[in-house]
């Protein structure tokens, strides 16, 4: 116990997919047990052997084939109300919503008041992404039923996901008054205390459902969350173990669990476990983040611009992936690379113009010192004229003015922008061919140790490069 006592427990509940759950209940209601085994699937079509077949293809999660034993059942069992759920409810789990809406809509037609269809009108919704048509007919659910946990719960993470937390917790509430061992409803409440910074309040309810679903990782993974935002890494670290074993598969389990081992400095099992995120869904973006920044601490430069790579391809928006894909190109001298790199990172921030300095140095670096002139021309237009930045851009373009624009730098008081510059100055003294003025520079960057800035590392490269500087005769 971390924030205070815990409430007391509540005995554990069974979570299934709603579809197997309405096969189990159907069985079970004609006194029969579900076999899977293929052997016992007889030519028959009656009622039961079609259940049998239908719940063991949804346990190989073969959708179309569930389906496709229903086409087996006399016209009088297809159209049961059960059986037009359960085939709604499959629809909707094979990616075919409208067809679920369809058959759902027949089953209102006869039955007005069927929560169950409005139910698989309502997961049609959330699939179509129409956010206000999923609330309307969720609305509608527990104004035919008030008691409807599922329909309360929804309506709750819906308001949870747009932080409206006092209406979220009004529906958490409301569905822990029908059954207070409803483990969502005690997730999302303990979330709504989590956001509204009441913390032992959040925990009392994350502990109870941790205890009452020992089986179920979702309890485990917020009270961890939780924990690691309270700054207790080792009880979030022993909660993401526990429920990693629940769901070795859980991409976010993986995430958060990388990312509490980089807060307890263990940054090899950290990069395991964002390796593994990124094995179990290599289309989202966040775990590339941190492997791609733990890559880099490592000295895996490669391994590195892999990820910035993929993390650029996959969220163009996040610049600060250009940035360092930019900068990886630029150590190993890959100036054409590193340019368009620095481009498209400019692209995606147009405000900073770092950005346009270092596509510039690139760009004449690639080909002739000319080159990025028309750029810089369109640049100066916008940037503003009182800036360094912009008396630095102005060099670049006009290949003159050193002398003027080295004492602007001199004098500027603000030691990041000052540092900054004096590095930009140090690359145009070695585009322009003068290498002892560009040490000399690189070399005050160095003295002026304004590490929180992209210059200063790339400052260093080349420093270590050329075997000078204080780090490089240590």
């Amino acid at each position: 116990m971390i924030f205070g006592s815990s409430g007391r427990g509540f005995p554990a509940m069974l979570r299934m997919p709603r579809c197997v759950f309405i096969i189990t209940f159907l069985i079970l209601s004609i006194g029969q047990t579900l076999s899977f085994a293929p052997a016992l699937f007889a030519a028959e079509d009656d009622l039961e052997s079609v259940l049998n077949e239908v719940a063991g293809q949804l346990a190989r999660r073969d959708f179309p084939a569930a389906l496709a034993v229903f086409n087996r059942l006399n016209p009088e069992d297809a159209e049961k109300t059960e059986i037009l759920i359960m085939r709604a409810t499959i629809l909707n789990s094979a990616g075919r919503p409208a067809e679920a809406k369809t058959i759902a809509n027949r089953v209102i037609a006869k039955e007005s008041g069927n929560t169950d269809a409005m139910m698989i009108l309502a997961d049609a919704a959330a699939r179509e992404g129409k956010a206000r048509e999923r609330r309307t007919v969720l609305e509608r659910v527990i104004n035919t039923d008030p008691r409807h946990t599922r329909a309360l719960n929804d309506l709750g993470n819906i308001n949870l996901g747009s932080r409206s937390l006092k209406t979220a917790a009004g529906y958490f509430d409301r569905a822990l008054a029908v059954d207070p061992l409803n483990g969502e409803a005690l997730v999302g409440r303990g979330l709504v205390y989590r956001y509204a910074h009441e913390p032992k309040r959040a925990e009392q309810l994350f502990n109870r459902a941790v205890n009452q679903y020992p089986q179920w990782a979702r309890p485990l993974h917020e009270r961890a969350r939780l924990y690691k935002g309270a700054g207790f890494a080792n009880d979030a670290l022993m909660d993401l173990d526990a429920a990693k074993k629940l769901e070795p598969d859980n991409y976010w389990i993986a995430v958060d669990r990388g990312q509490v081992l980089m807060d307890l400095d263990r940054g090899p099992e950290a990069l395991e476990e964002f390796t593994l995120a990124i094995s179990l869904s290599p289309n989202d973006f966040l775990a590339y983040v941190y492997s791609a920044g733990l890559k880099e601490q490592a000295g895996d430069y490669a391994g590195a611009e892999q990820d910035y790579a993929k993390l650029a391809k996959l969220k163009p928006e996040y610049y600060f992936a250009f940035e360092s894909l930019g900068m990886i190109k630029m150590k190993n001298k890959q100036w054409a690379q590193a340019r368009d790199a620095f481009l498209e990172a400019y692209k995606q921030a147009p405000k900073e113009y770092t950005y346009v300095l270092l596509a510039a140095v690139n760009w004449m670096r690639a080909g002739k010192q000319t080159d990025p002139k028309q750029f810089l021309a369109q640049v100066l237009r916008t940037a503003p004229r009182d800036s360094l930045e912009y008396t630095m851009i102005r060099l670049f373009h006009d290949l003159a003015g050193d002398v003027d624009a080295a004492m602007k730098v001199e004098t500027e008081k603000n030691l990041y922008t000052k540092a900054r510059m004096v590095f930009y100055l140090a690359c145009y003294y070695d585009i322009r061919g003068n290498r002892t003025l560009a040490d000399r520079y690189y070399l005050l960057v160095q003295e002026l140790d304004a590490m929180a800035t992209v210059e200063w590392r790339l400052n260093e490269w080349i420093l270590a490069d050329r075997g000078i500087g204080l780090r490089a005769e240590k």
